[in-house]
C-alpha cells in the first residue's frame, strides 16, 4: 500500500483560494520563466505584436538584399529540398518554394479555420450584420483590380491583378488596435469580418486565376482525400494522427496537379469539426462523477496498488473527456494560430521581402506600371472600393451601419483596409515567379501597404481624439 503524499510544490494558494495548477515549467516561479517567458507570451498575445513580426522580418530581408550577404541570401533561400521514397525523388523544390506550398499551406488552414469559426459562431452568423462588409469586401477587391488593370492591361505584367485584392487580417486589425479604445468595437469587427470576406475571396481568386497546368488525374486524387476527410468527420473519427496523413497526401496530390498546393491547407481547415464530440452542458455532471471517483479511493489516505491502477484510468478518462468536450476546430486553431502569427508568416515574409533596390532615379522606379498599379490599387483601391461600396449598400438599405460606427469610421477602417502584405506577396509569387515584375510587385506592396497603415492610423487616430463626425 503506498500513503498518499499532496504535491509539496504546489502549498502557494492561501485556505480558501481556488488552487492553481502549474501546467509547466514556464508556470513556475524561478529567474527565466518569471521574468522571460512570461513577459514573452505575454507580448505574443498582443494585437500589434502579431502585426509587428512579418514586417520586421521583411525589413531584415530588405536590408540583408542591398547588403554584400544577398549572393547568401538568396543561396540559402535557394537550397534544394528533397524528398524521395525507395529511391524515387518525391518532392524537389527549393528552401523558398517549400516555405510558399508547405508552410503557407498551414497558414491558409488557419484563414480557413477562423472564416469557418466566423461562419458558425462569430460575426458571420448574422447574415444581416455581416452583410455590409462582405459586399464592402467585394467592392474592395474589384476597384484595386481595375486599378492595377488600367496601368498595366494587354501588358506583359497584366497577370499581376490580383495582387492588390487581399486584406492582411493582422496587421490591419493591429492597426485599429495602436490607433487606441476610442476607436468602436464595431468598427474593429467590421474590419475584422471584411479581412475575413477577403481573405475567402482571395483563395478563390488563387484556386481558379493562379492554377498553372493542371493534372487532372492529381487533382481527382487531391479531391479523394478531401472526401475521405468528410467521411471520417462524418463517422465521427477523432485520432487527429489519420487527418495529418490525409492532410499531407491531399497537399501532395494538389501539389503535383497544378492547382497551388495551399488550397488542400484551405480544404482541410473547412472540413475540421466545429462541434465537440461530447456536449458541453453534460461536462459538470460527469467530471463531478469521475473526481468523485478518486476523492473516494483518497478517503482514507492510503492507495493499494489497485486503487492507484483505477485512479490512473480515472485519470485518463478526465483528461479524454476535456479533451472531447472541445471542438477540433477550437483545438487546431489553438495550437496552430501562434506558430502562423510568429513562425510560419515571418518565415514567408523573410524569404519572400528581399528586394533589391535598383541604382535608378525614384522617379523612374515610382513610374513603373507595376508598382503604381500595386501600390495605388492597395491605397486608393482598397479605399475608394471599401468605402464607396459600403456607402453606397447603407444608403439605399441594402445593409446596415454597425451600431457604434458612422462614415469617418468607414472611411478609417476603409483606408486599413489596404494593408495587404502577407496574402499580395503570396500572390505575387504566384504571378511572377522571378524577374523585375516580380521586384517591382514586391516594392508596390511594401510601400503601399506602409502608407494605408499609417494613413489608416492617423485617419482613425485624428476621429477617435476629436470626435467623429459623419460624412454624409
Amino acid at each position: 500500500m503506498t500513503e498518499y503524499q499532496p504535491d509539496p510544490g504546489n502549498t502557494h494558494s492561501a485556505p480558501g483560494e481556488r488552487q492553481v495548477v502549474a501546467h509547466s515549467w514556464r508556470a513556475g516561479d524561478t529567474f527565466i520563466p518569471r521574468a522571460v517567458v512570461r513577459p514573452l507570451q505575454r507580448l505574443m498575445g498582443l494585437e500589434v505584436s502579431t502585426a509587428v513580426a512579418a514586417p520586421a522580418a521583411a525589413v531584415i530581408a530588405l536590408i540583408l538584399a542591398n547588403t554584400p550577404l544577398q549572393p547568401a541570401y538568396e543561396s540559402i533561400w535557394g537550397t534544394p529540398v528533397r524528398f524521395e521514397v525507395a529511391g524515387n525523388s518525391v518532392i524537389d523544390l527549393s528552401l523558398r518554394a517549400l516555405v510558399n506550398d508547405g508552410l503557407m499551406a498551414l497558414f491558409f488552414m488557419v484563414v480557413a479555420l477562423e472564416i469557418k469559426r466566423e461562419w458558425i459562431f462569430g460575426e458571420l452568423r448574422d447574415r444581416k450584420a455581416a452583410a455590409l462588409p462582405i459586399i464592402a469586401a467585394a467592392g474592395g477587391m474589384i476597384v484595386p483590380a481595375l486599378i492595377y488593370a488600367a496601368f498595366n492591361a494587354g501588358g506583359p505584367a497584366s497577370h499581376g491583378w490580383g495582387i492588390p485584392m487581399a486584406t492582411d487580417i493582422a496587421f490591419a486589425v493591429a492597426v485599429l488596435a495602436a490607433a487606441g479604445p476610442r476607436v468602436p468595437t464595431s468598427a474593429r469587427l467590421f474590419l475584422l469580418t471584411l479581412a475575413i470576406a477577403d481573405d475567402l475571396g482571395a483563395i478563390l481568386v488563387i484556386a481558379i486565376f493562379y492554377a498553372g497546368g493542371l493534372q487532372l488525374a492529381w487533382l481527382v486524387a487531391a479531391v479523394a482525400m478531401m472526401v475521405l476527410a468528410w467521411v471520417f468527420k462524418v463517422m465521427r473519427v477523432r485520432s487527429v494522427g489519420v487527418f495529418v496523413v490525409i492532410g499531407v497526401l491531399c497537399w501532395f496530390f494538389m501539389h503535383e496537379s497544378g492547382v497551388h498546393a495551399t488550397i488542400a491547407g484551405v480544404a482541410m481547415g473547412f472540413l475540421t469539426p466545429a462541434w465537440s464530440l461530447l456536449p458541453p452542458q453534460k461536462y459538470p455532471a460527469i467530471a463531478s462523477q469521475l473526481v468523485g471517483e478518486v476523492s473516494g479511493r483518497l478517503g482514507d489516505g492510503v492507495l493499494t496498488h489497485e486503487e492507484h491502477a483505477l485512479n490512473h484510468g480515472t485519470m485518463r478518462e478526465i483528461q479524454r473527456l476535456s479533451l472531447e468536450t472541445q471542438a477540433p476546430l477550437d483545438r487546431i486553431e489553438y495550437r496552430l494560430s501562434s506558430w502562423s502569427a510568429f513562425f510560419i508568416v515571418p518565415i514567408f515574409a523573410f524569404a519572400n521581402a528581399g528586394l533589391v533596390i535598383p541604382r535608378v532615379s525614384p522617379v523612374e522606379w515610382f513610374s513603373d506600371p507595376v508598382v503604381l498599379g500595386v501600390g495605388l490599387g492597395l491605397v486608393i483601391g482598397k479605399t475608394a472600393g471599401v468605402f464607396g461600396v459600403a456607402w453606397l449598400a447603407a444608403k439605399v438599405g441594402i445593409a446596415r451601419m454597425p451600431a457604434g460606427m458612422n462614415n469617418v469610421h468607414l472611411l478609417g477602417v476603409s483606408i486599413c483596409a489596404g494593408v495587404g502584405f502577407t496574402v499580395a506577396l503570396f500572390v505575387a509569387d504566384l504571378a511572377f515567379t522571378a524577374g523585375q515584375y516580380l521586384e517591382s510587385a514586391k516594392l508596390g506592396i511594401i510601400v503601399g501597404s506602409a502608407v494605408a497603415g499609417v494613413l489608416g492610423y492617423l485617419a482613425l487616430r485624428l476621429t477617435s481624439r476629436n470626435g467623429a463626425t459623419s460624412l454624409d
